[in-house]
C-alpha cells in the first residue's frame, strides 16, 4: 500500500506533535516510511502529518503530546538506610538459579498461548511452586478463539505459631508478582519457533526466584505470584483475572510488581524503566529507591503504562509497576525465533531481581518471627498440595511427614530437622 493511503495525509493541514508508545520497535517497524522527530526507544515523537490511519494496536498506541506532558523522567533518588533483614534477601538472589529456570523454559520450541509447549511451562512452574508450599491453582482464559491459562499461586499470611491468620478478625492486604508466560513469533505465526527467552522467559523465571527467596521468611501481608497466558495476543489473561477479582479483593491490594523482559542489556549502564500510573507513584518511588539503596542500576520512570500485564490493574485502580529492562526497542530480538538465551544478560537481571525484592520486602512487611522454618531434608512434591518431606533426626532415624503448610509441625520429627 502506498505511503500515502497508509498514513493519514490530509492531517498536514493540523499541525502538533504525536506521542507512539510502542513494544520493541513494533510502530517503526510497521511503519519504516515514518521519520521520528524524537526517538528515545519504548517512546517515539512524530509530526501529526504522519499519522497512520490506525490509532493503536496492542503493541503500539498514538496520543496527542500535550504541552506540560512528562512521558520517561530521571529521578534523582537518595540512597536510604540499608535494611538488614532486606539486605539478607538481596543477597540470597541466585543468578544460577534464576538462570536454570530460564533455561528450561526458553529450551521449549515455543510458549505459543495455544500451542502444548505453553502448558508443558504451566506444568514445570505449578510443580516448582508446589514444592515451595504454594497454594496452585489454574485459571482458564480465553484467547481469540482458543483457550489458555492463568497460573495463580498463593502464599496465605501465617502468623510466627504456623496457624493461617483469620481474615475476618485480621484483614490482610495482598501484593501480588506477575508475568507473562507466552511468548510468540508474530512473523512466523503460532507454530513457528518462539523461544521468548527476553520476552517473557526472563519475567517468568524472575516471578520462580522471587517465590522461592519469599518462602524463607513470615510476612504480616499476602503474597500472590501470577503467570499469565494470552499477553502478546492482546493482555487476554490479565484482563480476564482483573475482571473477574472480587472488590474485597481488589482493595487488599497494596502493590503489584510486573516483570516484563528484564535481561537485555540496551544500553552502557544498566538501566530499569519502572512504568506506572499516578495510583502507583509510591511504588514506583519505593523501587526506585530500592535500587539505589541496594543495585547500581539506573533508574528511569514513566507515568505513560501500555502493553503489559500492569495496565488491566491500573484501569482498575491497583497500584501497578512494570519494571522493564532499559532500552527495550533497541533489543531486535523479541518477537521472533532469534529471542534466545544468546542476548540475555544475567548481571542486568539480578539486579533487577534485587531491587525488586528489596521493594517486596517492604510491601510485605517482616513478621516479629523474620525466618520461616525449613526441613533440613529433601522436599519432593508428587502433585499439587501433595509434599512429603524427609529428614534425619537427632535420633540418626528417618523421619517422614507430609507438609499441610505448617512448617511448626516438623518439630516433631525431632532436633535438628529445622534450619
Amino acid at each position: 500500500m502506498p505511503a500515502e493511503q497508509r498514513l493519514g495525509r490530509a492531517s498536514r493541514t493540523v499541525p502538533g506533535l504525536l506521542l507512539v508508545t510502542q513494544v520493541g520497535r513494533s510502530f517503526q517497524d510497521e511503519y519504516p516510511e515514518v521519520t521520528p522527530l524524537l526517538d528515545r526507544g519504548r517512546h517515539l515523537v512524530i509530526s501529526s502529518a504522519d499519522r497512520p490511519r490506525r490509532r493503536s494496536n496492542h503493541c503500539w498506541r498514538i496520543d496527542v503530546l500535550r504541552a506540560g506532558m512528562r512521558i520517561v523522567d530521571n529521578p534523582t533518588v537518595g540512597i536510604a538506610r540499608a535494611d538488614p533483614v532486606v539486605a539478607e534477601l538481596v543477597a540470597d538472589v541466585s543468578t544460577a538459579s534464576y538462570q536454570s529456570d530460564l533455561t528450561w523454559l526458553a529450551s521449549l520450541p515455543t510458549r505459543h498461548s495455544l500451542s502444548t509447549t505453553f502448558t508443558q511451562a504451566m506444568d514445570f512452574a505449578a510443580d516448582r511452586l508446589v514444592a515451595l508450599g504454594y497454594q496452585v491453582r489454574r485459571m482458564p482464559i480465553t484467547v481469540g478463539a482458543g483457550q489458555s491459562t492463568n497460573l495463580i499461586a498463593d502464599r496465605p499470611t501465617t502468623r510466627a505459631d504456623g496457624e493461617r491468620a483469620d481474615d475476618a478478625r485480621d484483614e490482610k492486604g495482598l501484593v501480588i508478582v506477575c508475568a507473562h508466560l507466552d511468548s510468540i513469533n508474530i512473523a512466523g505465526g503460532p507454530g513457528a519457533p518462539s523461544p521468548g527467552a527476553d520476552d517473557n522467559g526472563s519475567g517468568s523465571a524472575g516471578v520462580l526466584e522471587l517465590g522461592r527467596l519469599l518462602t524463607n521468611r513470615l510476612w504480616k501481608n499476602d503474597l500472590r505470584l501470577i503467570l499469565f497466558g494470552g499477553e502478546e495476543e492482546g493482555l487476554f489473561g490479565s484482563k480476564q483475572y482483573v475482571a473477574t477479582l472480587p472488590q474485597t479483593e481488589r482493595a487488599r491490594v497494596r502493590a503489584v510488581l510486573n516483570m516484563d523482559m528484564i535481561a537485555t542489556k540496551n544500553t552502557a549502564t544498566p538501566t530499569v524503566l519502572l512504568e506506572g500510573a499516578q495510583v502507583s507513584a509510591d511504588q514506583i518511588n519505593a523501587l526506585a529507591t530500592a535500587a539505589a539503596t541496594y543495585t547500581g542500576l539506573k533508574v528511569e520512570t514513566s507515568l505513560n503504562p501500555f502493553a503489559s500485564d500492569h495496565v488491566p490493574f491500573i484501569n482498575a485502580a491497583m497500584p501497578a509497576v512494570l519494571t522493564i529492562e532499559g532500552g527495550d526497542s533497541a533489543n531486535g530480538h523479541i518477537h521472533s525465533a532469534n529471542d534466545t538465551l544468546n542476548f540475555i544478560d544475567y548481571p542486568l537481571a539480578t539486579e533487577i531481581l534485587r531491587m525488586n525484592i528489596a521493594a517486596l520486602a517492604g510491601w510485605l512487611e517482616p513478621a516479629a518471627v523474620a525466618h520461616r522454618p525449613r526441613p533440613a531434608g529433601s522436599v519432593v512434591s508428587w502433585g499439587p498440595g501433595r509434599i512429603d518431606v524427609f529428614a534425619v533426626g537427632m535420633d540418626s532415624a528417618l523421619h517422614h511427614k507430609p507438609f499441610d503448610g505448617a512448617w511448626h509441625d516438623f518439630e516433631t520429627l525431632g532436633g535438628g530437622v529445622l534450619s
